[in-house]
Order: structure tokens, then C-alpha cells, then sequence
């Protein structure tokens, strides 16, 4: 069983778990090398993206943490996975970093892209340097009714310049991209996003 209200959506070999603004397409230079290695391979879609669906209208739109890695824990038991490998970055790393930490003895493995990737919610207050501050000025906006409103009304080209600014050197093609923020189209896309910004940051309760 999954999770009350929640529908999980994800794909089995070839295309681990993404990130903001991003979608499972990210493993597809990836996943196929692990499949041809004999790995059974499932990418989940994060809930508020692509074709994932809350099965009820009351259920909390949740972003935070502990959702995501409950997520995939519930993903597993359904598909009766008593043990894996795990692998993600950004908020899939999270989501694995969460399981690993959490439930061990589930964990065959973890490969964390970005580190250790569970938030310290506690000291999210104190201050980063100047610099950092402002590399974070998307996380900022979302704080605001305006930035929530910005990102629904403009979630790809919001999501795009993210990528540009964040890799300026990758190349990628309108089709490429258009192929993942076809993801940010799911309707609960900005509602997840704006309160896993806000929850981080101690601005929701969760």
C-alpha cells in the first residue's frame, strides 16, 4: 500500500531519484549502463511531479523531508523491495538519506551526489555568508506570495534559468528541456515546491 492519498508514478529500466527543478530524465545517461550491468533499475517521480497524483483533495501538498523519504519507503514496500540500493541527489538524495538513516536494515547501499542531504531544520535560521545567501535567492522568493504566484505562472522558464545559472556550461536543447519541465506542468508542482522552501526554512509548520 502507498501512502493515504498519494498515487507513487516511476520507471524500471532503464531510466535513481532527482531533484529541483528536475525530473527523473536526469538518470537517463545513467540508468541504462546500471541496467546493462544486470541492476533492476527504478527511477521514482517525486511527488509534484510529472504523472504522480494525490488521491485525495485534503492531503497535505508536503515538500519537507520526512514526506519524501516516507515516499520512497512506501514505494518500496508496495513493490515488496525488503532491500536496495539507493542513489539520488538534491531532494531524491534526501529522500534516500532520509530512508538510509531512518530504516538501515532496508539499505543495501547509498550514493548521496550531494553529501550527507538531510536538512538541519533546527539551525536553518542562522545566517549563511553573503554569497551563499544569494545563490539561494529562489529559495527566498518562494517565501512570498509573489514568488509562489511567479513560479505558477511562469514554471518553465522560472526552472529553465535555474539550470542556466546553476550550469552554464551544459549543454542542452530546447527539445532536452522540454522533455523534464514537461514534470512541472503536474498540478501539484508549485504547491510541494513552495512548501518544502518553506518548511526548510521554518516559515510552515511540518
Amino acid at each position: 500500500m502507498l501512502p493515504p492519498g498519494l498515487q507513487k508514478i516511476f520507471t524500471e529500466n532503464p531510466k535513481p531519484s532527482p531533484g529541483f527543478p528536475d525530473d527523473a530524465r536526469a538518470w537517463d545517461g545513467v540508468a541504462p549502463k546500471l541496467a546493462e550491468e544486470g541492476w533492476r533499475v527504478l527511477v521514482p517521480y517525486l511527488r509534484g511531479y510529472g504523472a504522480t497524483r494525490f488521491l485525495a483533495a485534503e492531503t497535505p501538498r508536503s515538500g519537507e523531508q520526512a514526506a519524501l523519504g516516507a515516499d520512497l519507503l512506501a514505494l518500496m514496500d508496495a513493490l515488496d523491495i525488503r532491500q536496495a540500493m539507493l542513489a539520488g541527489y538534491d531532494w531524491g538524495g534526501r529522500a534516500a538519506c532520509v530512508v538510509a538513516a531512518l530504516w538501515p536494515e532496508r539499505v543495501r547501499g547509498l550514493v548521496s551526489a550531494n553529501g550527507y542531504n538531510i536538512q538541519d531544520i533546527a539551525g536553518s535560521l542562522r545566517p549563511a555568508a553573503p554569497e551563499q545567501e544569494a545563490r539561494h535567492w529562489y529559495q527566498w522568493y518562494l517565501q512570498t506570495d509573489r514568488g509562489a504566484a511567479g513560479l505558477a505562472q511562469n514554471r518553465r522558464p522560472f526552472c529553465e534559468l535555474l539550470w542556466r545559472m546553476w550550469s552554464p556550461s551544459m549543454a542542452f536543447t530546447a527539445q532536452e528541456y522540454a522533455e523534464t519541465a514537461a514534470s512541472f506542468d503536474n498540478p501539484d508542482f508549485v504547491a510541494v515546491a513552495v512548501h518544502s522552501y518553506r518548511h526548510r526554512h521554518r516559515a510552515v509548520a511540518g
